[in-house]
């Protein structure tokens, strides 16, 4: 049962460091810039949460 939390909370982490990336390509830029770089950021946030999400649902019959 301790593995299962541990994996949920590394999930969890890169959640949030997904999160945070986004973020980090995103602020402080011009709006000529933000324009450029906010559809790939945001395509690559997506794309890490499909991931995430798909690990935490084979978490879940694991853990049944």
């Amino acid at each position: 049962m301790t593995g299962m939390r541990e994996a949920e909370e590394l999930l969890l982490i890169e959640e949030a460091d997904a999160w945070f990336e986004y973020l980090e390509a995103t602020r402080a830029q011009s709006a000529v810039r933000y324009r450029e770089v906010e559809p790939w950021a945001w395509a690559r946030l997506q794309q890490r949460m499909r991931a995430i999400r798909a690990r935490k649902a084979k978490l879940r019959p694991a853990a049944a």
